[in-house]
């Protein structure tokens, strides 16, 4: 769901370990039809709100 300009996604992963960051980057990868290895987290590890960088759209 985009929302404000931010795109809204839900998980059932717990916040241990880093699995529901995992997560979250899986489900966009998906998504967007790129590995989730090519997003970087760049900030809110350890909280709700996340800002993901998506890798440069010559290098797809």
């Amino acid at each position: 769901m985009i929302e404000n300009g931010r795109v809204q996604v839900k998980v059932r992963a717990k916040p241990t370990d880093g699995a529901a960051n995992a997560a979250v980057l899986a489900l966009l990868g998906k998504a967007l039809g790129i590995g989730a290895s090519r997003l970087q987290l760049l900030r809110g590890a350890t909280s709700r709100e996340k800002l993901v960088q998506l890798p440069d759209a010559h290098r797809l």
